[in-house]
């Protein structure tokens, strides 16, 4: 199995399929390291054609649906009696065709079973076997899709919902993307079969050797921290299941480590719920992806100095034995009630020798101080601009990342490169306007004293 199949599964997968290119990795990872995935969303938002895709990549694989009820019974799953069995005082279930045969499974609305199908089912999702009459027989399953309109709430419930190592939020479509959904064919491309078995095995046993870094088990250690702090309950055995999926995601790229975007996946192993998901998720964005907000407020409260001192200067009036109102009234008079436009002219060459002048001394030390703080901006923005080139060359580097995690990711960086670059322009705007000033040569006066600025 090379990247290549894994790619083109991967775009098998996620063709005419709008927002769920999360959903997708997530199925396909959690088939390839043998883990079981619930898919959490409301009716008619793809759980069912996500399963049936997945099963598709996989070459010759037996696929299992069943919508289940709190009525089901456990024949419905597990096959009927076999009357001939019974005539030999055997209770044994007729399995062909049946989720003890099957290699890929889907179970819509699973919490609503009863508990003899729970209780049997949590024998064949942890340990892929199955009670049948006085033995237990292995059973091919490579993976359980499990579909639910709502996380349980019932305790009772709870070994069950921890069988699934993988927690899928899917949620309609946003507005963004409606008329795109309404514009999709009727009918959709499947995918092709790539995947086999034995790829399957080799995988796996390269995942088994892959290592973790000390950079990734600080970041493990850092999200069981968060985990604490928010009061997510995260079993050791889901800890090492994590470990599992990384290992594998790891392997398939062909890498004999982990790396700490492998962990993009890690809210939707630990999150409990949903809503959990979302706080999981920005503690990697922070952590690996530096998709934060940079921090300018020294930069915001620079250039607000700078123009408010502008203003200042530039409104300020020349000394009081400049007679600049006779002036105008004089000018005014002169031009005459025809000659408007040269009026115009006459009001603005009278209102600039109405205006403070300064001393060159004063304007070059200015435009210094703006320089100064201009400087440190430049190199802001070098830092921000080559930081977010950086993580997007890792991030579009990465086999598994989703891409509407990877337009996310990169949104923020520009985001963050635009506002230091207007600020920079802002700072740039104040230079010009300080280099501007009215000048009187004939001034020699003292270098005035710094504008105030954040330190």
């Amino acid at each position: 199995m090379d990247t290549q199949t894994l790619k083109d599964c991967l775009a098998d997968l996620d063709r005419d399929l709008l927002q769920r290119d999360a959903a997708v990795r997530l199925l396909l990872l959690g088939a390839l390291a043998g883990e079981h995935v619930l898919l959490i969303g409301p009716p008619g938002t793809a759980k069912s054609e996500l399963a049936r895709r997945l099963h598709r990549v996989f070459a010759g694989a037996s696929y299992f649906e069943r919508l289940l009820t709190r009525f089901s019974v456990p024949e419905e799953l597990f096959g009927p009696l076999s009357l001939k069995a019974l005539e030999d005082d055997r209770y044994e279930r007729l399995t062909d065709g049946f989720l003890p045969t099957a290699q890929v499974a889907f179970l819509d609305e699973v919490f609503k079973a009863n508990s003899a199908i729970l209780n049997a089912l949590l024998t064949l999702l942890n340990e892929r076997e199955f009670d049948n009459g006085a033995g237990r027989i292995a059973v091919p399953l490579i993976t359980v899709v499990g579909a639910t309109n709502e996380v349980p709430d019932d305790d009772a419930l709870h070994a069950f919902y921890d069988r699934f190592a993988l927690r899928v939020p899917v949620e309609p479509v946003t507005d963004s993307q409606f008329t795109a959904l309404l514009q999709l064919p009727a009918r959709l491309m499947q995918p092709q079969p790539r995947l086999s078995q034995a790829g399957l095995d080799a995988l796996r046993i390269r995942a088994e050797m892959v290592a973790l870094p000390p950079d990734v088990l600080a970041l493990l250690v850092q999200a069981r921290a968060i985990c604490a702090t928010r009061e997510i309950a995260v079993s050791d055995r889901r800890w090492r299941k994590l470990v599992g999926l990384l290992q594998v995601q790891a392997a398939s790229r062909g890498a004999v480590e982990l790396n700490p975007w492998d962990l993009w996946l890690l809210p939707f192993v630990l999150a409990a719920r949903p809503a959990q998901v979302v706080a999981l998720q920005a503690g990697f964005m922070a952590q690996v992806a530096q998709a934060v907000p940079v921090d300018v407020q020294w930069l915001v409260r620079t250039a607000e100095a700078f123009e408010k001192q502008l203003e200042i200067e530039w409104s300020a009036p020349a000394s009081a034995s400049d007679d600049s109102a006779g002036k105008l009234a004089l000018a005014r008079a002169i031009a005459g009630p025809l000659a408007q436009d040269s009026e115009q002219g006459l009001v603005r060459l009278v209102s600039e020798r109405a205006l403070k002048r300064y001393s060159a001394l004063h304007v070059a030390t200015r435009v210094a101080q703006v320089d100064e703080a201009r400087e440190r901006a430049a190199a802001a923005l070098q830092a921000v601009v080559s930081t977010g080139q950086a993580v997007m060359a890792q991030a579009r580097g990465h086999l598994w990342l989703p891409p509407s995690w990877r337009d996310a990711i990169e949104a923020v960086h520009q985001d963050n490169a635009q506002r230091v670059g207007a600020l920079l322009a802002r700072l740039d705007d104040a230079r010009e306007g300080f280099a501007t000033l009215p000048v009187d040569p004939a001034l020699a006066g003292d270098a005035p004293r710094p504008v105030p600025l954040p330190a």
